[in-house]
């Protein structure tokens, strides 16, 4: 890998990681208001016929986990590259 290339890997890396986490932290954040929200209703019904406007908790959390996935693996490899345990590609 030419000399800095893998600059871009573990800041890319650092970013997804970064973005991964608070993904994962709204998920839960968005889960727990629904939650309080839905234990708050005198009557379930009341709630359910309303339409929620908040992403999908679940949907949030999994793709967070996955952004932190590819961040730490793209910052492994970065760092991989950096120490020189790999020969560069010719």
């Amino acid at each position: 890998m030419p000399q800095g290339d893998w600059h871009v890997l573990v800041i890319v890396g650092g970013v997804f990681l970064v973005l991964g986490l608070g993904a994962v932290v709204w998920g839960w954040l968005e889960e727990k208001r629904i939650f309080r929200n839905l234990a708050s209703q005198h009557d379930l019904r009341e709630f359910t016929l309303r339409h929620v406007e908040s992403p999908q908790p679940g949907a949030l959390k999994t793709g967070g986990w996955i952004a932190v996935a590819v961040g730490a693996l793209m910052l492994a490899v970065g760092i991989v590259f950096w120490l020189g345990l790999i020969p560069p590609p010719q």
